[in-house]
């Protein structure tokens, strides 16, 4: 099986420390430290950005350093495993340690972006097989044989004409001396030799999570700890008019009251503000906030309204935009269409609200600053907290705990840095509790968005132009100052990438001020592009009295390659960091979903009354997911969904069984937003505070059966994590209009089944 090829030069850094070899691997050059990778002394002066560390001791147990945050993906196991695989360890003596961030030792650690395996499945691979050939090297040595005579197998070197065999733990000390091995001469495996890639491997983080010994966020300790909770602006940008305190001192366990900076929009990444009660346990702090008696000057977006804004956004819609792609000429193409159609669509914000809030612990001495937490990017954080502090970044250390869930809200370090300015402040260790008010009330919330498209369909039924404009707050405001459109990057998910053969077409993007802390959310701006477009493809099939699965593979057109960079795109192409060359967008591997997807649900097998199908493809973060969604509208307006069938071309996949269950997660998470999902803001505060009032989706509703088809594929690896999401909420939506005649253009659903009342 052909894989995706390495960088044109590999970095290696090796050490001898406790007596073992100590290896990494990267993209530009090679050089050598004298300590162990692990020790908090160890300054290296590296010219390099390694992404995977193996560490082989004397013991032979293999532990492999994963540079990336763990938050239900699978990121520890599947990297060990490619590794491993690579080395031809035994699986039963490999471990993982987690990274502490670090740039210079352990290269980008964001775990964002469904990066962690696309990005650098080669050199994790490369990594493992460098070990493998050092220890055949001083196999060879030992036994003086040549190197053509010996193998690696199963945590043994063997000698082939001999059949004698040596150990791994007796060769560290040989090989950790030996010379680094020239790139030709490493070889990585042939797929049919694996061992654990493409297996079903359990995860090495399952056993701790399902027993309780598992250690998140929340569950961090340390002696002489003080818990805060904090009592953060209710509105983007409010201020203190006033404060008494008086009554939370009074709650026995409180200790200390303590306000924090303010931070105006935009705030990036810096903390909301606020006032801190830090106290002896959390019961104690969460009583004492309550007790705080604060008045608030509301500032910019103390007028917030999801009603009012929601129409404005609808007005600019409606209205020409800045154009981002343009092929043909769409008005004249509107002009002359026999049949033509418009609509609008509306997504709300929604909140990642994962299982487990936020939380981060902090301490600081003798002018450094040691910080744990649920972070998914702790570099950022790292520099954030030195920023904040203003000390150096050198004096600053983050460690990385499991995650209860991130989905882009942990990738944002505000939380870490609040633990970090009241340890500094108390002189104590101090960890801070996010409850789940907190974090559904004071998040980085996904972008409200209104699209509208037009089409023209002519004599023949076919789509002869397509105009689709999009209005939405742009994750760049929580950033920088005046930015009133989308990205090209945002842009570049789902309007410039089209990939459509509807002839003439053009996309705009409208000015939209943020008016809350809009940030990544699970296949970011992929959510509304594909909702829209999803949608509209359907009602098109049902305007020219088509299928909606064979109108869309009409549409789609026939298998190609194309490359956005020659077809009008007006700014920077975007292609989740890769170039159109690596990653073409390909029609052929879009049809081949559908057609999987189509076929694994029973398209066009006779339904009950009541009951619909509904058919949506989307390419994002590199991958092809096209879903099935069946359901049933019974006439009460309530709704089950008895079965999802979602087929997804991800190139080559490492982990199969992680890789179903991102997408049975996905499936689950795009449903409950499409069905559930809004937070609403008044008067500039968020309205939901649990999820009694912004619903997740749950085990009574969810799909009885989930089926994820995997397309077997040599082609370079695409994200995972991420694009499960995108072709969820068209495919209910049009499942829905299917069973019940009725077009869902506003999310979430809600009410909009219930049947009319005279």
């Amino acid at each position: 099986m052909a894989l995706q090829s390495g960088v044109d030069r590999r970095e290696f850094l090796t050490a001898a420390g406790a007596g073992g070899l100590v290896l990494a691997v990267g993209g530009t050059g090679c050089t050598r430290v004298d300590s162990d990778l692990r020790g908090a002394d160890a300054k290296p002066t590296l010219t390099i950005t390694p992404v995977a560390h193996v560490r082989l001791d004397d013991t032979g147990t293999v532990t492999v350093v994963c540079h990336r945050s763990e938050m239900g993906q699978g990121i520890r196991t599947t990297m060990a495993m490619v590794i491993a695989d690579e080395l031809e360890a035994d699986w039963t003596r490999v471990v993982v340690e987690q990274a502490p961030g670090d740039e210079k030792l352990y290269g980008s650690q964001n775990t964002d972006g469904s990066t962690s395996i696309r990005d650098f499945l080669t050199q994790y691979r490369e990594t493992g097989a460098t070990v493998r050939l050092l220890l055949e090297a001083a196999a060879g040595q030992h036994w003086k044989v040549p190197m053509a005579e010996v193998e690696a197998r199963m945590h043994q070197v063997v000698h082939r004409p001999s059949g004698r065999k040596i150990g791994y733990d007796k060769l560290v000390a040989i090989a950790r001396d030996l010379p680094l091995p020239p790139k030709d001469q490493l070889k990585l495996k042939d797929a049919s030799r694996f061992r654990y890639v493409g297996k079903e491997v359990p995860g090495v983080d399952l056993a701790d999570m399902t027993t309780g010994r598992a250690v998140y966020g929340q569950d961090l300790r340390r002696d002489g700890m003080k818990i805060a909770v904090i009592a953060r602006p209710p509105v983007w940008g409010a201020t203190i008019a006033s404060l008494d305190a008086s009554e939370a001192q009074k709650v026995p366990g409180v200790e200390r009251i303590v306000r924090l900076p303010e931070a105006k929009p935009p705030s990036g990444f810096h903390p909301l503000g606020g006032v801190a009660v830090v106290a002896a346990n959390t019961w104690a702090a969460i009583q004492g906030r309550r007790k705080l008696k604060i008045e608030w000057t509301p500032g910019p977006n103390g007028r917030y309204d999801s009603t009012e804004y929601r129409a404005q956004l609808e007005r600019t819609a409606r209205k020409p935009g800045k154009v981002v792609r343009e092929k043909g000429n769409v008005r004249a193409a509107l002009a002359a269409a026999a049949t033509r159609l418009e609509a609008d669509y509306y997504m709300a914000h929604l909140s990642h609200a994962q299982m487990e809030p936020p939380a981060a612990l902090a301490v600081f001495e003798n002018g450094r600053l040691e910080a744990w937490g649920c972070t998914q990017d702790p570099q950022t954080a790292r520099n954030t907290m030195a920023e904040v502090l203003k000390i150096p970044v050198e004096q600053v250390a983050m460690h990385v705990s499991l995650l209860g869930g991130g989905f882009g809200r942990k990738s944002k370090p505000d939380f870490v840095v609040e633990a970090a300015l009241l340890a500094r402040e108390v002189a104590a260790p101090v960890k801070v509790v996010w409850t789940r008010e907190d974090d559904i009330q004071h998040g980085y919330y996904h972008t409200v968005a209104a699209e509208h498209v037009q089409a023209g369909l002519d004599g023949a039924g076919k789509v002869s132009g397509w105009l689709h404009r999009s209005v939405l707050p742009s994750i760049g405001a929580t950033f920088a100052p005046d930015v009133l459109a989308q990205s090209d990057y945002e842009a570049g998910m789902g309007l410039t990438d089209f990939p459509y053969a509807t002839g003439a077409y053009r996309a705009e993007v409208g000015p939209a001020a943020a008016r809350t802390r809009i940030g990544w959310y699970r296949s970011v701006i992929n959510i509304p592009h594909a909702f829209a477009i999803g949608s509209f493809i359907d009602e098109l099939a049902h305007a020219a009295g088509r299928d909606p699965k064979d109108f869309l593979l009409e549409l789609l057109g026939p298998d190609r390659l194309i490359d956005p960079a020659h077809e009008g795109i007006a700014g920077k192409p975007w292609n989740y960091g890769r170039t159109f060359e690596e990653h073409p967008i390909d029609v052929g591997r879009y049809r081949h979903v559908v057609d999987i997807a189509a076929a694994q649900a029973g398209w066009g097998q006779p339904l009950p009354a009541g009951h619909g199908r509904g058919i949506a493809v989307h390419r994002s973060f590199l991958s092809y997911v096209a879903a099935v969604v069946r359901v049933e509208v019974k006439p009460d307006g309530s709704l089950t969904i008895p079965q999802v069938d979602v087929a997804v071309d991800a190139g080559f996949v490492a982990h199969p069984e992680r890789a179903r269950a991102q997408m049975e997660g996905a499936t689950v998470m795009g449903l409950g937003n499409a069905l559930y999902g809004e937070i609403t803001f008044k008067d500039g505060k968020v309205v939901q505070s649990n999820y009694a009032d912004y619903r997740v989706m749950r085990i009574n509703s969810a799909p009885r059966t989930i089926r994820v088809h995997l397309v077997p594929s040599d082609k370079p690896p695409g994200g995972i994590g991420e694009p499960g999401v995108p072709p969820i909420a068209p495919a209910l939506a049009n499942a829905i209009f299917a069973a019940s005649g009725r077009r869902i253009r506003t999310l979430p659903v809600g009410g909009q089944l219930a049947p009319a009342t005279a």
